[in-house]
């Protein structure tokens, strides 16, 4: 992999994963409400978020899953590829402070296509956040 470009299709092999790690701050989570225009309370209110079943602020689930774009685009396969698909089953809440690491596998490859489908998933202090499936299109 250089730095213009990321894996090729020939480059990857099934098993090959990367991990990419992220304090989620308050920042972050104010900073993504704004660029989506998701602002539910529930992200950004104490008082309110207090009241629910969370008992506190959580991060968007899709602030989480981005942690997953990043490694694509950045690291595995890198810069040149195509997202085409997500999968994404939010499994429990993401708060402020937490560390997320998103980890992303290489299940099957696809030469005919130059389709490359991952596993996915982000863990916070060992428990499983978010799992799900992506298809990605690799040169």
């Amino acid at each position: 992999m250089s730095n213009v470009h990321g894996y090729y299709l020939e480059d990857l092999s099934v098993g090959m994963s990367e991990v990419f790690e992220k304090t989620v701050t308050d920042s972050d989570i104010e900073s993504f409400a704004q660029v989506s225009g998701d602002n539910n309370p529930l992200h950004l209110d104490d008082t309110f978020a207090n009241t629910t079943r969370f008992k506190g602020r959580i991060a968007h689930g899709m602030l989480t899953a981005s942690y997953l774009s990043t490694i694509f685009g950045t690291r595995l396969p890198g810069p040149g590829c195509i997202y085409l698909k997500q999968s994404v089953r939010f499994k429990a809440p993401v708060r402020p402070g937490d560390i997320v690491t998103a980890q992303v596998t290489v299940k099957r490859i696809d030469e005919d296509r130059r389709h490359v489908d991952f596993e996915c998933s982000c863990i916070v202090d060992g428990n499983e956040v978010l799992d799900g499936e992506a298809t990605i299109m690799v040169d």
